[in-house]
């Protein structure tokens, strides 16, 4: 773990990540602090960017978005610019909810959202492999949800 962080710091990275709409009060409770330095301590950690958001976590089924892709997508050009501008377009789809560089055989994995299959064919024919330097696009999807968690090991 970062050595910038107490033992009571851990713990609130770790409350605040199991229910972020927590109070102060409860928070320090549970972390054995009173809410004063507790407040004090969430503040740096926002500050000093530990924490860069608190958000809800919506369940996706809920919303009527069965389908979750994941597509792996190889570009005919590797140059830097190549990769920036595709990251760029990317980011501006919002069935896209995650997106990595590769080091390998293909140059990014993206995780995607639709409402069904027939939905993603369309973002895949219509956006996704209509982008400039597309060459591959890989896709798999997921039949079940095993695990998924934002929270991080700390």
């Amino acid at each position: 773990m970062s050595a910038d962080l107490d033992d009571f710091e851990l713990k609130i990275l770790r409350e605040l990540q199991r229910d972020a709409s927590q109070t102060t009060a409860e928070i320090a409770e549970k972390v054995g602090l009173s809410p004063s330095p507790c407040w004090r301590r969430i503040d740096r950690l926002e500050r000093e960017g530990y924490i860069s958001a608190r958000v809800a976590i919506v369940d996706r089924r809920k919303v009527g978005l069965n389908a979750h892709i994941f597509a792996q997508v190889k570009l005919n050009a590797h140059g830097r610019a190549n990769l920036d501008e595709f990251g760029k377009t990317i980011r501006a789809f919002p069935e896209v909810l995650d997106a990595y560089v590769l080091m390998g055989t293909m140059d990014f994995m993206l995780r995607i959202v639709a409402r069904d299959i027939e939905a993603y064919e369309r973002f895949f024919f219509d956006k996704l492999s209509q982008l400039p330097g597309v060459q591959e696009i890989n896709s798999t999807v997921a039949l079940s949800e095993i695990k998924s968690t934002v929270a991080l090991p700390i």
